[in-house]
């Protein structure tokens, strides 16, 4: 499938995160010409700068919000697949600053949907959204394309309310365009080089090089984990066979099978066998804002419709972090590492 990608022109926002890092190496490896537009790296030590990604792209910094900036370097760049990664991506961050989430998350979707709409170029569009989108019942069966959107906290609504928007502009611009667009929801991503705060797998990574007992806030929330190269893949999937049949234009859960929806002691505890060293966690409920407790998602659509599957499941995506992890902490080639990750990936 990524051969597709070869000489094509792509648009990444939020390509100076986590998993905007890890997608701009894979369309590179893949012989894409990738123009990223995003705010600084979020993080310090951040991804993007550890693995040299600049180097690989065009790299435009500027704010999601910022029309004029945005459109310019748009202009230049003549796209013809969108991929829309900027966010701001915190449930915890978004009730301390929810102003700056909205605007963002929402504005900023409307933004590269403005771009979109006046390109004579682009032909395939992906809104990456969140499975935080859905209106959360707490339930025990996964949450399918079709159920309310409405997301409780700043962040989470704020990426329904992306989701809406991006739906008025296929209706309202995009259909008589023939602009292939889709958004996907993917669940909770782990892999190398994720440094963000109030994730669970950075803080086990932060425990372990300081030799601390990992902090574990809220250990029975149960979340659909899945490594990270499995969403990236996924994206990269829809935006190609849309590009080349409008038909698979639509919305898409991505997320791991049901036996890899771990309540989080449990995804901890396959940390530590990983890491060795004799780790240990500890349940420290902080009182902390609300967040769904239980959330699982329905992927069936996105298998039925592409034959896809996840290729890793939950130990082999923490062995994989691991790996890398301890790459990068013993001051090892952690683009090497990420090329062998991607290779094994795409090979499995």
């Amino acid at each position: 499938m990524l051969e597709f990608y070869k000489g094509k022109k792509v648009f990444v926002t939020g390509h100076t995160g986590f998993k905007g890092s890890w997608l701009c190496k894979i369309l590179v490896n893949a012989g894409a010409e990738v123009t990223g537009y995003s705010l600084n790296p979020p993080t310090n030590p951040s991804l993007f700068e550890i693995a040299g990604i600049e180097n690989d792209i065009h790299s435009i910094i500027g704010d999601i919000r910022d029309l004029d900036a945005l459109k310019k370097a748009f202009h230049e760049a003549q796209p013809e697949i969108v991929l829309h990664l900027a966010a701001q991506p915190i449930v915890r961050d978004s009730y301390k600053d929810p102003v700056y989430t909205y605007e963002t998350n929402v504005m900023g979707t409307v933004n590269i949907c403005e771009c979109v709409r006046q390109s004579r170029t682009v032909k395939s569009f992906l809104n990456v959204t969140t499975d935080k989108v859905y209106l959360n019942k707490e339930w025990a069966w996964g949450y399918r394309e079709n159920e309310e959107l409405d997301g409780y906290d700043p962040y989470s609504n704020s990426k329904s309310c992306s989701e809406l928007v991006t739906h008025s502009y296929i209706n309202s611009f995009f259909n008589d365009m023939g602009i292939a667009v889709s958004t996907a929801r993917a669940g909770n991503v782990i892999g190398g080089g994720d440094f963000a705060n109030d994730r669970i797998i950075p803080d086990c990574i932060r425990a372990a090089i300081k030799h601390e007992d990992i902090v574990v806030r809220n250990p029975y929330s149960t979340r659909p984990y899945q490594h990270v190269l499995e969403p990236l893949y996924a994206y990269l999937m829809i935006a190609a066979k849309q590009y080349e049949d409008k038909k698979y234009a639509g919305y898409y859960n991505v997320g791991p099978d049901d036996q890899d929806c771990f309540q989080t002691g449990a995804l901890v505890d396959l940390f530590v066998k990983h890491w060795g060293e004799g780790m240990k966690w500890v349940n420290q409920y902080d009182g902390g804002p609300h967040e769904a407790n239980f959330l699982k998602l329905d992927c069936s659509k996105l298998k039925t419709t592409f034959g896809w599957k996840p290729h890793w499941n939950l130990d082999k995506a923490i062995e994989k972090v691991v790996e890398w992890s301890k790459c990068w902490v013993e001051g090892g080639d952690v683009r090497a590492c990420m090329d062998k990750e991607i290779e094994e990936f795409l090979r499995s």
